[in-house]
Order: C-alpha cells, then sequence, then structure tokens
C-alpha cells in the first residue's frame, strides 16, 4: 500500500503528429468515420501551427512544476489524456499498481461542465472499474474564482495591454472567451456558462476595466447543427467597428495551456477576421506554467485533499 496521496492531473489530450489526426478524430467521435472535408480542414489547422498539438508538452511541464512545489512524502503525481496519450485509464492503471488507495483528480481546465470535467471523471470510474481499482477520488469539479487563477489572468491582460502605447491603452477593448458548447447545457441547469463568466467578472475587476472595456464572446464550436453557446468571437469582432473600436485584445479564460484552439482559432482565424475589419487584435499569453497558475493547482489539491481527510 502507498500512503501517499495519489493527484491525477487531467487534459483533454492532443495529435502528436499530422499522422496522428485521424486517430485522435476517432476517439473523440467514439469511433465514428470523421469525414474527408472535416478531416482535411483540422489537418490544415494543425499544419499552420507547427504539425502537432503542444497540449502533451505544455500539460506535462505543469504536472512536473506543480509536483516540485508539493510534498513528496504526501502526494505522488500523474497525468493522463482524455482523447489521447497518455491516456486517462492507463494513468489509473498505474496508480492502482503503485498502490495507491486515495486521491485528488483534477482537470486542467478550471470551469465544470457536464459536458467537460464530468466526462474525464466518468473514465476514472470506467478505468477503476476496468482494472479493478478501489481507489477512493476526490473530484475537483472547478476552481474558476481561486485567486492565484484571477491574478494570474490579471497580469495577462495588463501585460497584453503593454503592447499598445500608454496613449492608446485606455482605448483598447477586452474580450474574454472560453470554448463553446452546445446551447442544450443550460437546460440541464449546467454551471458553465454562469463560471466562464464569473471569471471574466473577476479578471475585469481586477484590472479595473470599466463595463464598455470589455465583452464576452464564445468561441470554436463544434462541427454540429444543433445551436451552441454564443456570441461567437468572430460575431463580436463583426459588430465592434460600429462602436467605434479598432484596438482589440482577446483574453480566453477557458484556456490554461496553449492548443489549437488559442494557436488556430485566435491567432490565425480571428485575426484574419479583425485583419478584414480594420481591427488591431492581440491576444494575452496562456498562463501555461506561469507561477500564478501553478500556485492557483496547489492550493486548489491542498483544498481538497482537506476535504478527503475530513
Amino acid at each position: 500500500m502507498n500512503d501517499t496521496t495519489g493527484v491525477l492531473f487531467m487534459a483533454y489530450g492532443g495529435p502528436d503528429s499530422l499522422e496522428d489526426i485521424p486517430g485522435y478524430l476517432a476517439d473523440i467521435r467514439n469511433t465514428r468515420p470523421t469525414p474527408k472535408r472535416i478531416l482535411d480542414e483540422i489537418a490544415d489547422h494543425y499544419r499552420l501551427i507547427g504539425g502537432k498539438s503542444p497540449l502533451r508538452d505544455i500539460s506535462s511541464k505543469q504536472v512536473a512544476a506543480v509536483k516540485h512545489r508539493l510534498d513528496s512524502t504526501c502526494f505522488t503525481c500523474y497525468l493522463g489524456m482524455r482523447h489521447w496519450r497518455p491516456w486517462i485509464a492507463d494513468a489509473v492503471a498505474r496508480m492502482i499498481d503503485d498502490g495507491i488507495t486515495r486521491a485528488i483528480s483534477i482537470v486542467l481546465a478550471p470551469h465544470y461542465s457536464s459536458m467537460s470535467v464530468a466526462k474525464y471523471q466518468a473514465q476514472i470510474d470506467n478505468a477503476q472499474h476496468l482494472h479493478h481499482g478501489t481507489i477512493a477520488f476526490r473530484h475537483v469539479n472547478a476552481y474558476h474564482t481561486n485567486t492565484s487563477l484571477i491574478a494570474g489572468l490579471a497580469l495577462r491582460v495588463q501585460e497584453g495591454l503593454l503592447k499598445w502605447e500608454a496613449r492608446e491603452r485606455d482605448d483598447v477593448h477586452v474580450i474574454f472567451s472560453a470554448h463553446s458548447l452546445p446551447q442544450r447545457i443550460l437546460d440541464n441547469g449546467d454551471s458553465y456558462d454562469a463560471s466562464v463568466k464569473e471569471t471574466a467578472r473577476c479578471v475585469a475587476q481586477d484590472c479595473a476595466l470599466s463595463a464598455s472595456q470589455w465583452s464576452w464572446s464564445y468561441q470554436s464550436a463544434g462541427r454540429s447543427n444543433e445551436p451552441w453557446l454564443g456570441p461567437t468571437l468572430l460575431e463580436t469582432l463583426q459588430e465592434l467597428p460600429g462602436r467605434g473600436i479598432d484596438n482589440v485584445l482577446v483574453c480566453p479564460v477557458g484556456f490554461v495551456a496553449d492548443h489549437v484552439e488559442i494557436l488556430y482559432d485566435l491567432d490565425i482565424e480571428a485575426k484574419q477576421q479583425a485583419g478584414r475589419l480594420g481591427i488591431r487584435i492581440e491576444r494575452v499569453a496562456a498562463l501555461n506554467d506561469h507561477p500564478l497558475f501553478l500556485q492557483a493547482l496547489v492550493d486548489t489539491i491542498h483544498e481538497a485533499v482537506a476535504h478527503l481527510e475530513s
């Protein structure tokens, strides 16, 4: 038996090469075939950002840095991905083999949804069943108002504003964004929409932004026919010139690491749209392994352990 508390960090996952994309999409789509048009489009997006997702490397750095900040006599850390290697099921199997009897699970995404965080937690349950595990897990559902997380995002906004001359900064409009989800989650009372907007409000308050200096948008909606949460970032950009706004800073509060939704959807697609509209658009740097985000994870883990022990 291992007396340490296991900490299972989880992220979405991403292809390690262009050759991985068909298998990666098959996993996301639960083995349903991906139409060639969509496959080619997604492959092109990854080609434009370097031919792979940086998410596994960044997630590994985040976990290593948090591990360094935790007491090694009390915690053992693991990383699992929902849709690619290293798989969540394999990480749970290693935890079982290591004799872990109690653990914290935390998704490297601060906002809860039944369509996101709950799916990660279900994979843990499935892996435990598959490998006959009996680890007592305490799941972290959300940490979207953690003070260090908010401080880190606010600092990124303040750094982003420095890309403009001092005389221009008061005229920069900040757009906060997060990954869109199908609108039907609202009918089920899902907290996602409220929580991502709460994070945005907290960051705007920390940055002393007035109500007219910032707005909210969703991005990266999936390719399905059902309605998705909006307004989209591209729709918001479309209406800004009519308000006399031509300087925009985007802060994707729903993401804590660089991956295709940032490197393509914001840095390429949104920038192209802004250029057509005569808007200068910049993006805040992702948190990645920033010390304030690492502290948010450490604080959240310690809070979860206190509940595990109570």
